[in-house]
Protein backbone atom coordinates (compact mmCIF):
# COMPACT_ATOMS: atom_id res chain seq x y z
CA UNK A 1 0.00 0.00 0.00
CA UNK A 2 1.23 3.07 -0.97
CA UNK A 3 1.61 6.15 1.86
CA UNK A 4 0.65 9.33 0.19
CA UNK A 5 1.82 12.70 1.82
CA UNK A 6 -0.88 15.46 0.47
CA UNK A 7 0.74 19.10 0.33
CA UNK A 8 -1.44 22.23 -0.28
CA UNK A 9 0.19 25.40 -0.84
CA UNK A 10 -0.95 28.85 0.23
CA UNK A 11 -4.57 27.15 1.56
CA UNK A 12 -5.19 26.92 5.23
CA UNK A 13 -5.85 23.50 6.64
CA UNK A 14 -9.55 22.25 6.46
CA UNK A 15 -10.46 21.53 9.76
CA UNK A 16 -14.30 21.07 9.14
CA UNK A 17 -15.93 18.30 11.59
CA UNK A 18 -13.07 18.55 13.47
CA UNK A 19 -15.27 19.17 16.41
CA UNK A 20 -17.64 16.03 16.10
CA UNK A 21 -14.20 13.74 15.21
CA UNK A 22 -12.52 15.16 18.35
CA UNK A 23 -15.72 14.19 19.95
CA UNK A 24 -16.03 10.81 18.69
CA UNK A 25 -12.75 9.75 19.65
CA UNK A 26 -13.72 11.07 23.25
CA UNK A 27 -16.65 8.57 23.20
CA UNK A 28 -14.62 5.50 22.26
CA UNK A 29 -16.02 5.53 18.70
CA UNK A 30 -13.76 4.28 15.64
CA UNK A 31 -13.31 6.97 13.10
CA UNK A 32 -11.93 6.90 10.10
CA UNK A 33 -8.47 7.87 9.30
CA UNK A 34 -8.07 10.63 7.04
CA UNK A 35 -4.96 11.37 4.97
CA UNK A 36 -1.95 13.00 5.73
CA UNK A 37 -2.08 16.44 4.86
CA UNK A 38 0.39 19.47 5.03
CA UNK A 39 -0.10 22.83 4.46
CA UNK A 40 2.26 25.50 3.33
CA UNK A 41 1.53 29.58 3.73
CA UNK A 42 3.05 30.49 0.86
CA UNK A 43 5.08 30.09 -2.68
CA UNK A 44 8.70 31.49 -0.85
CA UNK A 45 8.20 29.22 1.96
CA UNK A 46 7.30 25.66 -0.73
CA UNK A 47 10.09 27.21 -2.80
CA UNK A 48 12.65 26.60 0.09
CA UNK A 49 11.64 23.87 1.45
CA UNK A 50 11.27 21.92 -1.79
CA UNK A 51 14.57 23.56 -3.53
CA UNK A 52 17.09 20.55 -5.05
CA UNK A 53 19.34 20.41 -1.93
CA UNK A 54 16.54 19.34 0.48
CA UNK A 55 14.88 17.00 -2.51
CA UNK A 56 18.42 15.58 -2.52
CA UNK A 57 18.35 14.82 0.97
CA UNK A 58 14.75 13.27 0.80
CA UNK A 59 15.83 11.19 -1.77
CA UNK A 60 19.18 10.11 0.17
CA UNK A 61 17.19 8.99 3.15
CA UNK A 62 14.58 6.76 1.24
CA UNK A 63 17.24 5.42 -0.80
CA UNK A 64 20.29 4.64 1.65
CA UNK A 65 18.31 4.62 4.87
CA UNK A 66 21.07 6.52 6.90
CA UNK A 67 22.18 5.79 10.50
CA UNK A 68 22.72 9.07 11.13
CA UNK A 69 22.33 13.31 10.04
CA UNK A 70 26.51 12.69 9.71
CA UNK A 71 26.42 9.27 7.30
CA UNK A 72 23.85 11.30 5.46
CA UNK A 73 25.88 14.24 4.95
CA UNK A 74 28.45 12.04 3.63
CA UNK A 75 26.14 10.32 1.39
CA UNK A 76 25.21 13.58 -0.28
CA UNK A 77 28.39 14.95 0.06
CA UNK A 78 28.03 17.81 1.91
CA UNK A 79 29.14 19.23 5.18
CA UNK A 80 27.31 17.79 8.37
CA UNK A 81 26.51 21.55 9.64
CA UNK A 82 24.60 22.05 6.66
CA UNK A 83 23.23 19.02 5.91
CA UNK A 84 21.90 19.16 9.67
CA UNK A 85 19.82 22.71 9.42
CA UNK A 86 18.38 21.54 6.43
CA UNK A 87 17.42 18.26 8.19
CA UNK A 88 15.77 20.04 11.01
CA UNK A 89 13.69 22.48 8.51
CA UNK A 90 12.38 19.39 6.92
CA UNK A 91 11.19 17.56 10.94
CA UNK A 92 9.86 21.02 11.68
CA UNK A 93 7.72 21.16 8.72
CA UNK A 94 6.93 16.93 9.12
CA UNK A 95 8.83 15.82 5.91
CA UNK A 96 11.18 13.49 7.96
CA UNK A 97 11.58 12.48 11.43
CA UNK A 98 14.69 12.08 13.20
CA UNK A 99 14.34 8.86 15.44
CA UNK A 100 17.12 8.54 18.27
CA UNK A 101 19.77 5.80 17.40
CA UNK A 102 22.31 5.82 20.17
CA UNK A 103 23.91 9.02 20.02
CA UNK A 104 23.29 10.28 16.60
CA UNK A 105 19.54 11.22 15.29
CA UNK A 106 18.32 8.97 12.62
CA UNK A 107 16.43 10.72 9.54
CA UNK A 108 13.39 8.73 8.47
CA UNK A 109 10.55 8.80 6.26
CA UNK A 110 7.16 7.66 6.69
CA UNK A 111 5.32 7.93 3.36
CA UNK A 112 6.37 7.08 0.12
CA UNK A 113 5.17 9.85 -2.18
CA UNK A 114 4.06 13.02 -1.93
CA UNK A 115 1.20 14.49 -3.86
CA UNK A 116 0.59 18.71 -4.51
CA UNK A 117 -2.17 20.45 -5.28
CA UNK A 118 -3.57 23.76 -4.63
CA UNK A 119 -3.73 26.98 -6.74
CA UNK A 120 -0.63 29.64 -7.03
CA UNK A 121 -2.39 33.01 -7.40
CA UNK A 122 -0.25 35.14 -10.07
CA UNK A 123 -1.58 38.42 -8.03
CA UNK A 124 -0.91 39.49 -4.38
CA UNK A 125 1.58 36.86 -4.63
CA UNK A 126 3.66 36.29 -1.66
CA UNK A 127 6.98 34.78 -3.27
CA UNK A 128 9.63 36.13 -0.55
CA UNK A 129 11.42 39.16 -2.29
CA UNK A 130 11.29 40.88 -5.85
CA UNK A 131 10.54 39.22 -9.16
CA UNK A 132 11.35 40.49 -12.28
CA UNK A 133 10.04 38.43 -15.42
CA UNK A 134 12.59 39.26 -18.55
CA UNK A 135 10.91 39.69 -21.86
Amino acid sequence: MTRTLHITIGTRPDRSGLEETLGAIDAGEDVASQPSRLSIESLATFGRIFRPTNLELLEAIVEHEPDSIRELARLVNRHPPEVTENVHELADYGLIELEEHGRAKRPTIWYDEIEFSGDIPLRDMDVGGDVSVAP
